[in-house]
């Protein structure tokens, strides 16, 4: 089965689709400067327990999208929701109140602080809930427990991935963004960073995934975008996506064979 095309005419089936989706994003302009769109109507939505991947070419808005829905990059045109409630162009530290988690591909560790400090920083809208939510993240993340009083500057890439993730998860969001989490590490580490990325959605975090290792991202996730100029070029399950020719030829490279 092939991937659908994500077309002008396709709106009605996009918002038929997101019909009670926890997250989705609708018709969205944004850009970082004045006169320079760098969306240009993109949808998306992601129901409660989704994992959905978000790939395409460099520079075809990808992360600006995530960030567009993180309040981080103003929105021009369209609508964001978490839910029901209209989040368009609210500010990040609402919508962590509000459940939405957000890890940034760079500078996402307090280098200075401990692994403990930086997971007491993504609570400190609710720091009487430190225990509690600080065992269910070493669960995930149990090396984190282990060496609770390491700095993060001294941590690995990947383990600094791993503190990113947990401090996000602190305040028990139910949509985590991820941009671009498997960026510059080796490829155990990427396989290791998409292993916790599912495992943390088998919890019931719905996840929003940015990446540019889109083979390995389709394997895991249930539905996929593929962005292109700032608009919606493809999308359909990770399945569907990863063997559709057209996908193939243009993002993917080679021919998918499974």
């Amino acid at each position: 089965m092939s991937a659908s095309s994500t077309t002008t005419g396709d709106r009605s089936a996009h918002v038929a689709a997101a019909e009670g989706a926890v997250l989705r994003a609708d018709e969205l302009v944004a850009g970082y400067l004045p006169g320079v769109d760098i969306l240009n109507g993109c949808d998306l939505h992601v129901q409660p327990g989704e994992l959905v991947a978000i790939i395409g070419p460099n520079g075809a808005g990808k992360s600006t999208l995530l960030k567009a829905m993180f309040g981080l990059v103003k929105i021009r045109k369209g609508t964001v929701r978490l839910g029901d409630d209209d989040i368009t162009g609210m500010g990040a530290d609402k919508l962590v109140r509000r459940g939405v988690g957000f890890v940034p591909q760079t500078n996402n560790v307090f280098p200075s602080l401990t692994i403990a400090e930086n997971l007491e920083m993504g609570l400190y809208q609710a720091p009487k809930r430190f225990s509690q939510r600080f065992e269910a993240v070493v669960d995930l993340f149990p090396t984190l427990g282990k060496r609770r009083n390491q700095r993060a500057g001294s941590l690995s890439g990947g383990e600094r991935q791993m503190v990113a993730m947990g401090r996000a998860l602190m305040m028990e969001p139910r949509v985590l963004l991820l941009d671009e989490p498997s960026a510059g590490l080796s490829p155990a580490l990427q396989d290791e960073v998409f292993i916790r990325t599912r495992q943390i959605n088998r919890t019931g975090v719905s996840v929003v995934m940015v990446e540019q290792n889109a083979r390995r991202c389709l394997q895991i996730c249930d539905r996929g975008y593929v962005l292109d100029q700032g608009r919606n070029a493809y999308s359909g399950s990770g399945r569907e996506l990863a063997q559709d020719p057209k996908v193939i030829q243009l993002y993917l490279g080679t021919l998918a064979t499974s």
